[in-house]
């Protein structure tokens, strides 16, 4: 579901309008944090969508979690 930029941060491949695989996503994810009210857009609570790590791009969104290393 992800691919990773030049940058190291990873994209979601589904895009802006795949709310299961969004949701599938956020499932899997050890740093889903949930997002002020505002910006919670889908009715699924824990999706990627609505997640305060999620920023969005002209095709879908990157993932600007990171797990911490030490």
């Amino acid at each position: 579901m992800w691919r990773t930029l030049e940058n190291g941060v990873r994209e979601f491949i589904a895009g802006k309008e795949s709310w299961a695989a969004a949701a599938v996503a956020a499932l899997d994810c050890p740093g889903f944090m949930l997002d002020v009210d505002e910006e919670v857009i889908a009715d699924e609570e824990r999706s990627c969508y609505n997640c305060r790590y999620r920023r969005w791009s002209a095709a879908s969104f990157t993932c600007q979690w990171r797990p911490q290393q030490g």
